[in-house]
């Protein structure tokens, strides 16, 4: 290539079944945005096909505010429906805000710990330089925090 950006390896790009993930984790947050509560959607696919989807719940404490993959990820471990292979997140706008799309974005960091101990391998939708694509969790946190012993 001449402008010099490495080409995206084949396993970044977007499935159907990925497309149909971000498309829940869209219509979650349309259905239940309201500012200053709930502003991420997030969507788990497991192994199994099913979807699961949440919203983020924030709270006046933040450290109590509990995030929508979290959710979504507790769903499907509490109905034994694992592995969770695929993850994707949303953000709806703020009112004030001029964009007004449901963009993708990355989970928190917390967040990409979480889903290495309970979603090991999971593709995880986030943003990139050409559009969203889908990455492996482990990509998205490099030499994770491992218990010694």
């Amino acid at each position: 290539m001449n402008d010099m950006t490495p080409p995206r390896p084949p396993e970044s790009a977007l499935t159907d079944l990925d497309k149909a993930l971000i498309e829940a984790a869209r219509d979650v947050i349309r259905a239940r945005y309201k500012e200053n509560r709930h502003h991420i959607g997030a969507a788990v696919r497991t192994a199994s096909g099913r979807i699961y989807s949440a919203v983020h719940l924030d709270t006046y404490v933040g450290r109590a505010s509990v995030c929508a993959e979290a959710i979504a990820l507790g769903q499907a471990l509490a109905l034994d429906d694992t592995p969770v292979v695929a993850v994707a997140s949303v953000r709806h706008p703020r009112p004030a805000e001029k964009a007004r799309e449901i963009g993708i974005v990355a989970p928190c960091g917390i967040c990409r710990e979480m889903l290495t101990d309970f979603a090991p391998g999971c593709r995880v939708v986030v943003p990139g330089p050409a559009g969203p694509e889908a990455r492996s969790v482990e990509d998205l946190l490099p030499n994770k925090y491992r218990r010694p012993g």
